[in-house]
């Protein structure tokens, strides 16, 4: 299990929020931590330790009058860590370029593949043709309804009809590197886990899957380390104390570092 860093951005700063309170109208949302340093700080904090994969969030919609601020930060990151960190938020196959000869590695996609309920199959096709199989993560952000979890989409406020199963899993991988998963009801709550989510990416894991999402404790790392047999990448976000948190940064690269995980999926 690796640690996958963080950089979120909103309204042109970087920040730690509740997933579920993002709202586009104002521009609004529950602020967990708010940085007085720019995305190129964190971005240059990660190169320097050598920790790969780690995703630049752009939480702002296109059409916001802050989206070009956070733009900005966003291509801040990626510069000063060129191939080292993933770009989302906002992503179609018209600017999927942009981000790539930023620096990014891949592009984090949801809205343009899942929207209106349903997966956009010919979107998807455009994306990896566009960029290619090889940079391309979806993001499987979810919420429980009943006894499944939903992909969602717009801000994570809108749910689709999309369930993940291991079957769509399946399907999808064809079209991707990695998937990314937000447990979007525990976002920024540092509140515990999505287990039974954590167990069904766990017990799939045929492709690099990073877990986001409840992570407050050392205890929650393990919880999460055996829910998905070792074999999840995961995100801490506001626990963390880069963000005001309570988990040392340092001792969770450690305790990571040290658990054994001879089944674990590797990053490319």
């Amino acid at each position: 299990m690796d640690f996958r860093p963080c950089i979120d951005i909103h309204n042109g700063k970087v920040k730690q929020i509740v997933g579920s309170s993002l709202e586009d109208d104002g521009n609004r949302a529950k602020e967990n931590f708010v940085s007085r340093q720019d995305a190129a700080f964190y971005a240059d904090f990660y190169k320097k330790d050598g920790i790969r994969g780690g995703h630049v969030i752009l939480l702002n919609a296109v059409d916001s009058e802050y989206y070009e601020a956070t733009r900005q930060q966003a291509f801040l990151a990626l510069r000063t860590y060129p191939g080292g960190l993933q770009a989302g938020g906002g992503i179609r196959a018209e600017n999927a370029e942009e981000f790539l000869a930023a620096g990014a590695s891949h592009v984090i996609v949801t809205s343009y593949v899942f929207s209106q309920g349903k997966i956009h199959y010919a979107n998807l096709q455009k994306l990896v043709h566009t960029v290619g199989k090889e940079h391309l993560v979806l993001d499987l952000s979810c919420r429980k309804r009943e006894d499944a979890y939903y992909i969602v989409t717009d801000r994570w406020q809108k749910f689709t009809e999309e369930k993940i199963t291991p079957e769509l899993l399946d399907y999808l991988m064809g079209y991707a590197d990695e998937f990314l998963v937000h447990a979007v009801d525990v976002e920024g709550k540092a509140s515990g886990i999505e287990e039974p989510l954590a167990k069904m990416l766990g017990d799939w894991a045929k492709i690099p899957v990073t877990y986001a999402g409840g992570v407050g404790s050392f205890a929650d790392l393990a919880a999460l380390e055996r829910a998905g047999k070792g074999r999840l990448h995961v995100t801490i976000g506001s626990a963390l104390d880069l963000f005001g948190g309570t988990m040392p940064y340092r001792k969770v690269l450690d305790f990571l570092s040290h658990r054994n995980e001879p089944d674990a999926v590797k990053q490319g």
